[in-house]
């Protein structure tokens, strides 16, 4: 039965009763805020303090009425759902068809263009310029000068704390200004 506590040993805690206490009632129910402390009750007298609890006592005809609205509760602050880092969703104007716009916001994000063009050394080359997979050799040798000036120490007054930055950077111009998707 509903409610019925598993395992429970002992007998009612209203005096006198001897049957088997197996269901959990709070031991005041007027002023009953939480986990609070229980009694076990057999079956007769936890049906008989069920009915003795009126959720409404205390409340005027206006709080009843609000309570009972469908609406109950809601009229509460809450916190924007946030999306966590992740991309949010397509705008639902843009589908005719509800399941279109569902299945759009699961769809895998389109291959980086970088995928197909270069090779595995030629992408991470490219991440230390700091340059997508859509570019092209004058883009390629625009940025690697940018690189060259911002590293070099004789625009840095002598200063070589950048060299180890500016190695990186002569590297991977080498390895892809000879790539196949320049050629």
């Amino acid at each position: 039965m509903h409610g019925r506590v598993d395992g429970a040993e002992g007998f009612c805690a209203i005096p006198g009763c001897g049957q088997a206490g197996e269901y959990k009632a709070p031991v005041e129910p007027a002023n009953f805020n939480g986990p609070g402390s229980w009694r076990l009750l057999c079956l007769d007298h936890v049906r008989e303090h069920n009915s003795a609890y009126n959720y409404f006592a205390g409340m005027t005809p206006d709080e009843i009425s609000a309570a009972q609205t469908p609406y109950g509760g809601w009229e509460r602050a809450t916190r924007a759902f946030s999306v966590a880092g992740a991309n949010p969703g397509p705008a639902w104007s843009d589908f005719t068809d509800p399941l279109e716009a569902i299945a759009a916001r699961f769809r895998r994000p389109q291959a980086d263009p970088a995928q197909g063009r270069f090779t595995g050394p030629e992408r991470r080359a490219l991440a230390v310029l700091g340059l997508g997979g859509d570019i092209d050799r004058t883009a390629l040798r625009k940025r690697y000068s940018q690189l060259v000036r911002r590293y070099h120490p004789d625009r840095n007054g002598g200063d070589r704390s950048h060299e180890g930055r500016l190695g990186e950077v002569i590297g991977a111009f080498q390895l892809l200004k000879g790539a196949a998707a320049f050629r």
